[in-house]
């Protein structure tokens, strides 16, 4: 993997994760939350789809390695959603 494949994948992880953020309502954090959360939403997506059973819908191809866009997405707003649900302030 070069350098370039390396960007393009952050790239690509950081889109997936502001998406899901967006889907939730979540605004904190920049760029670097994004990405995390990109990558996290992946983890969390193709462990789901493999659980459930369901195809690889829609993957990128980059440096020989395969990222699911479509998984980050829903992992990435199903962690936010968890992360809503257990860090939510209390009204006095």
């Amino acid at each position: 993997m070069t350098i370039i494949d390396f960007l393009l994948l952050l790239f690509i992880a950081g889109v997936c994760g502001s998406l899901g953020q967006a889907m939730v309502g979540y605004s904190r954090g920049g760029c670097l939350v994004s990405i995390a959360i990109g990558f996290i939403g992946a983890l969390l997506g193709s462990w789901l789809s493999r659980q459930l059973k369901l195809p690889d819908l829609f993957t990128i191809s980059v440096g020989g390695h395969l990222f699911p866009v479509l998984w980050s997405i829903i992992g990435a707003a199903l962690f936010i959603g968890g992360l809503n649900l257990l860090s939510r302030r209390r009204a006095l």
